[in-house]
């Protein structure tokens, strides 16, 4: 069986992802299609739009088969780490291929910025050391020092492209750990991954339709074209229930209570929380009175606002140095947890089960790790965004809620 592999965040399941989860299934020619999503905090340092267990409907609705959460410890992290754990899932699930959007839309020069970055080694590490000493970001010292090797010029992948950066963590995950997944990519059509505005097409980036949420229209009409049937009416579904779309401004106050609750030297243990970061966010945080006004009193020319977002969802779920890398042993994801199936996955699954070398988690009871510890807190968190009438519904949820089943007969 030809079995593709998605790493996915779906906030929310737009027309691009449609396009992409589609083409990837050409490209694969792929019998079963498991996506590897982002649970209750994501990539970039945000709460999730919507719950999981919602967004998996949307996956498995718009064509996938099996979908499996990206633990905390991998899902709000740097490029290379959120790679490796979704990487790590999908060899163990026996995905054959993987395939991801990307700015390029050709695989080669990925492989060829690999091959060029590995014989350059030394002066590309020294490159990058040489830029952060001048107080630029991790990120553009990167880019920046890639431009210093890149001999070959329209051959290599553009590193400065957000979706060309995961696209190459992918790839060198599957070469470091060994896999023998084969990389597919799939060019990105219209939309750019940071567009604010909703275009003229039916393509439009999460952004711009998170913005578009959020503009208070109340109205979900303005992103119907830009949706797939099914995840309009699953956000309008959440909507009229009275259930709020989630974004940081709803957990401010709860982040603003640890930063000035908690001594320096106690967020200077958090997660994240480098070169006396502490101080300037105890400082900044006093004088703001929102997420967004915080987010630019911290932000400098070291910082990009992403690192310091998953900076802030860390301090918000106080998750120490020492937590992360006791829950992260090794580059390999500890568990796989089951988010959602149809027929298909599911006897995908049943046939895989007895040969996985993790264990398979439907039920958070049935397991004990600190991954899952951390994952059980976040979503612990995730739930106080919710209106006091919600919560406690919201609290049961993560280990109440089965995995969530469709295309099954009534």
């Amino acid at each position: 069986m030809n079995i593709l592999g998605l790493i996915v965040e779906y906030n929310p399941f737009h027309n691009g992802h449609f396009y992409h989860m589609q083409e990837s299934k050409k490209a694969a020619k792929a019998d079963v299609t498991i996506a590897v999503m982002s649970g209750t905090f994501l990539q970039r340092g945000e709460p999730a739009l919507l719950p999981k267990w919602e967004r998996a409907r949307m996956a498995l609705e718009a064509g996938a088969d099996l979908v499996v959460e990206l633990p905390y410890v991998y899902s709000s992290q740097k490029a290379s780490t959120f790679a490796n754990g979704a990487v790590s899932i999908l060899d163990m699930l026996g995905a054959a291929h993987l395939c991801f959007g990307s700015e390029d839309g050709k695989i080669e020069p990925f492989y060829n910025a690999i091959k060029q970055i590995s014989q350059n080694e030394q002066s590309y590490s020294t490159s990058i050391k040489q830029y952060m000493n001048q107080g630029m970001s991790y990120p553009k010292a990167l880019s920046l020092s890639f431009e210093t090797i890149n001999a070959l010029k329209g051959e290599l992948a553009d590193l400065t492209k957000p979706n060309n950066i995961l696209g190459f963590q992918y790839v060198s995950s599957i070469l470091e750990q060994g896999s023998l997944m084969k990389a597919h990519t799939i060019q990105r059509t219209s939309a750019g991954y940071h567009d604010e505005a909703l275009p003229s097409g039916d393509i439009a980036s999460a952004t711009s339709l998170r913005k578009a949420i959020f503009s208070g229209n109340e109205t979900l009409k303005e992103i119907k074209p830009y949706v797939p049937e099914s995840t309009y009416r699953i956000l309008s579904g959440w909507s009229k229930e009275g259930n709020p779309f989630l974004s940081w401004e709803r957990y401010f106050p709860y982040l603003q209570y640890n930063v000035l609750s908690m001594s320096g030297k106690e967020l200077s243990e958090i997660y994240e929380v480098e070169e006396g970061l502490e101080n300037r966010l105890k400082s900044s945080i006093k004088e703001s009175s929102s997420f967004q006004e915080l987010m630019e009193r911290l932000k400098t020319k070291r910082y990009t606002w992403t690192r310091l977002q998953r900076m802030c969802v860390h301090v918000l779920t106080r998750t120490t140095k020492r937590q992360m890398e006791e829950a992260v042993n090794g580059e390999r994801c500890p568990f796989i947890r089951v988010l959602g199936m149809n027929p298909s996955g599911q006897r995908y699954l049943g046939s895989i089960k007895k040969n996985l070398k993790i264990p398979l988690i439907t039920n958070v009871h049935s397991f004990e790790h600190p991954a899952l510890s951390l994952d059980l807190k976040a979503a612990n968190i995730y739930a106080m965004g919710f209106p006091k009438q919600k919560r406690i519904t919201r609290l049961k949820a993560e280990y109440a809620t089965p995995p969530v089943r469709v295309g099954y007969e009534e």
